[in-house]
């Protein structure tokens, strides 16, 4: 029996809307890492092709001025190369000790990370944290992450005692209640069985539609844990995390920032807000050091 017109046209709006990510993080920019499916390898990999850059240097001591390092985590379909060619330089430039990791590997599936279950990655965020501190002597890290990257950390802060090693958790764009990617994860019902063959090949991909499993575990009790700042940087024009007021979060010590607030002509979308807006790259280094923050506005470019 043939499908309808409209739920086949669903299905491939559905497919189009979750490759979307990937595209745009590869076409992006022009240079790749190339992580092998071991995670300890693709690491190495990753900070090899960085440190050329100035970022994953385990020489690295924090200053005085920037006491703890700072752990860029990728967004779903991201790499821990290509996800912060612009944010990563800009923080070092500024003093930080850098460092991004690999996360979510799937075996066979080179560049495009951050698609195994959540909670797995939890896990390897938490290892690498425990890594980069050891490496630095420093007690405490500040985490920045981009979309899944800025959701997927506070399982670990709540749940594998990351609370304790973090100093304040920084979110471009995060998935923090799921996304409806635009109304189109609701085309899953016409499907039946749709959403177990996702979540066979990606499962974060499922973890992250709003109302799953996994997002009623880690917002169940409040979003937040005591002990860390939580900084949220959100545009209106995100069209993968939707609606984009799903990003913010409650409870203390929480700043939600929209950046179209700041300077109403910032166009910058999902990707863009962690890879080149310069307005999302100046609110992150105020939510790094508030001590010494300055007015974000259109005209803010370091």
């Amino acid at each position: 029996m043939k499908l309808p017109w409209k739920r086949v046209r669903g299905l491939r709006v559905l497919s189009a809307a979750l490759l979307t990510a990937a595209l745009a993080l590869t076409t992006a920019s022009a240079t790749a890492s190339a992580p092998a499916d071991d995670a300890s390898t693709s690491d190495s990999a990753s900070a090899s092709a960085a440190k050329s850059s100035g970022w994953n240097d385990f020489s690295c001591k924090p200053s005085t001025a920037h006491p703890r390092p700072v752990v860029l985590v990728h967004g779903t379909f991201g790499n821990a190369t290509d996800n912060w060619l612009g944010l990563a330089p800009y923080l070092v430039a500024r003093g930080y000790c850098v460092f991004s990791l690999d996360y979510g590997q799937l075996p066979g599936v080179p560049l495009f990370h951050g698609l195994g279950p959540i909670e797995d990655s939890a896990g390897q965020l938490s290892a690498y944290v425990d890594r980069v501190l050891a490496a630095t002597g420093a007690p405490e890290a500040d985490l920045v992450g981009h979309s899944q990257g800025g959701m997927m950390p506070r399982y670990y802060l709540k749940f594998l005692g990351g609370a304790a090693k973090v100093h304040a958790l920084i979110g471009l764009a995060p998935s923090n209640h799921g996304t409806t990617m635009n109304g189109f994860t609701q085309l899953l019902d016409y499907f039946p069985g749709a959403d177990d063959a996702i979540d066979g090949m990606a499962p974060s991909l499922t973890d992250q539609i709003t109302g799953s499993e996994f997002l009623r575990k880690l917002n169940e009790g409040g979003d937040t844990v005591p002990g860390v700042h939580y900084t949220v940087i959100a545009t209106k024009y995100d069209e993968v995390v939707t609606p984009y007021s799903s990003q913010f979060l409650s409870g203390p010590d929480v700043r939600n920032v929209v950046l179209q607030d700041l300077c109403p002509v910032d166009l910058s979308e999902h990707v863009a807000i962690a890879l080149l807006d310069r307005l999302a790259f100046h609110e992150t280094a105020n939510a790094l050091d508030p001590a010494h923050a300055t007015p974000t506005s259109c005209w803010s470019t370091g």
